[in-house]
């Protein structure tokens, strides 16, 4: 292991941009710099909402040209991630067939019914331990059937696969994002082989599955003539679901942790050795997803931020924009839990007019209704809480697994009354940051395939201990408060 600090490229890839992180990792320190961030556009042809990928790929080459600059032209490696469930279809020479679908295109309408038909959705589950979301790639895939693309295809890749592949010229499926696909048993880690024969879905279409910290391959001539760097630079498969780089990034201590990955949404959950798979957990509607080091993403998605970025937005519209910092800080002097609601209802999903969603589910369950923007802002942190507070018992009962504190990492880690109504509600400690616990996990499974770092996972997290800046808060105690505004709105926990 040198003592000299080497630099990784963490490519990040979100629903609404991309970016590269440039990390300098070595014995005891660990930093990361954002280099370069990129639109990412869907784009509606035919009626089809598609992935505009190739300017996804684009924003790939000029972010690792940005990293190589500021590396001084060589990079020690290369990892991929981005959001799950989405696909790019192959032909026999390699060639895309067509841009990849948007997860949010229709198409799938319908097929939930085709694939329960074949397999009820609580063998489904028993088999592959995932959630029902009406994008999961089975059910693209059921969709997708008897098209041109499909039939012709040789190879199917999912989005940091294909991205990978565009780099290096070498085809793999990383297993945690192949997770999510709905046809991988989490107890074994590879296909269901029922699961596929039950759907009629093709298993040959995957290239083999690989795990985070497997090479990859290396970067091409023409990638390393596009963007002037240095030869040869490795590409390692990371963990390339982001909520997997994620969780591989929380600075935890031990194994009696919940971590609650915030923006628009919140994926609240546990670590844990084997999936859970009863019909409890089916249920309450909870995923088990692989992670890093042969682990167990146990989570459930809870609507997050998103309640007040619309809620901004709407203003905004209406005239009346208002700047976050002022309105955190007016809203933590209002009191608390005057008014909640169900932050997983429906209604909250699609994009308008939040303020008065919320207002109207207020008045539903014969509760004050918010009037000023401090108001609305307070009751969405105070739901969100209550929501986190919920979802980690929730956890808890299900798994057996004791919970000692919470660790809250991303975008809202940095909300600092968010993360101390998380405190409130769960009765638990937070512990808030890293916000780029994603491109940090990234690096981290990097550098310990480099042989920058060694050591288990507990060991990755004690350097990002000791390396950023965290936050910590402590639960105040006012938990029959939280459980009456619990049972307020029938909610569990």
């Amino acid at each position: 292991m040198s003592s000299t600090p080497r630099t990784f490229a963490a490519v990040d890839l979100g629903a609404s941009s991309g970016r590269v992180m440039l990390g300098s990792v070595g014995p005891g320190t660990l930093r990361l710099t954002e280099v370069h961030r990129f639109p990412n556009r869907p784009v509606r042809v035919g009626g089809t909402l598609h992935w505009d990928v190739l300017a996804l790929y684009r924003g790939v080459l000029d972010g690792l040209r940005e990293a190589g600059r500021a590396a001084g032209g060589r990079l020690d490696g290369v990892g991929v991630d981005s959001w799950a469930v989405d696909y790019g279809l192959l032909d026999a020479t390699g060639a895309l067939l067509g841009n990849p679908v948007h997860y949010r295109d229709p198409r799938t309408e319908g097929a939930a019914e085709k694939v329960h038909a074949v397999i009820p959705p609580e063998d489904l589950y028993a088999a592959t331990g995932l959630q029902h979301l009406p994008f999961n790639t089975v059910l693209q895939l059921t969709a997708a059937r008897g098209t041109p693309q499909l039939a012709a295809a040789e190879d199917l890749l999912l989005i940091p696969d294909l991205v990978s592949y565009w780099l290096t010229g070498l085809k793999g499926t990383e297993i945690t994002n192949a997770s999510t696909t709905q046809l991988v048993d989490p107890r074994t880690r590879d296909w269901s082989g029922e699961v596929a024969r039950r759907t009629g879905i093709d298993l040959s279409l995957f290239p083999p599955l690989r795990s985070p910290g497997d090479a990859a391959g290396t970067l091409l001539p023409e990638v390393l003539a596009d963007t002037g760097l240095t030869g040869p630079v490795p590409v390692t498969a990371v963990g390339s679901h982001d909520t997997a780089s994620a969780v591989a990034g929380v600075p935890a201590a031990g194994v009696d942790f919940a971590y609650i990955a915030t923006g628009t949404w919140s994926l609240v959950g546990l670590e844990l050795d084997e999936p859970v798979l009863t019909e409890a957990s089916r249920r309450a509607n909870f995923t088990n997803e692989l992670g890093v080091d042969g682990t167990v993403r146990y989570l459930r998605n809870v609507m997050g931020l998103w309640l007040l970025q619309e809620c901004m937005r709407t203003w905004a519209d209406q005239g009346d924009p208002q700047e976050l910092g002022p309105l955190l800080a007016e809203a933590a002097q209002l009191p608390p839990l005057r008014f909640v609601v169900d932050a997983g209802d429906p209604a909250f999903i699609a994009p308008g007019d939040m303020p008065r969603r919320i207002a109207d589910a207020c008045a539903a369950t014969r509760q004050p209704v918010p009037r000023t923007p401090a108001e609305f802002t307070r009751c969405v942190l105070d739901s969100l809480a209550l929501a986190h507070r919920e979802t980690v018992a929730r956890a808890r009962a299900l798994s057996g697994r004791r919970v000692e504190v919470v660790h809250v990492v991303g975008g809202g880690a940095r909300n600092a009354l968010l993360c101390q109504l998380t405190a409130d509600a769960c009765g638990l400690p937070v512990v808030a940051g890293p916000a780029e616990a994603a491109a940090l996990g990234n690096v981290l499974v990097q550098a310990r395939a480099a042989g920058a770092l060694s050591g288990s996972l507990s060991d990755l997290r004690a350097l990002l201990r000791s390396t950023q800046e965290l936050d910590h808060y402590t639960a105040r105690p006012d938990g029959a408060a939280w459980a009456a505004a619990a049972e307020r709105l029938g909610l569990g926990g």
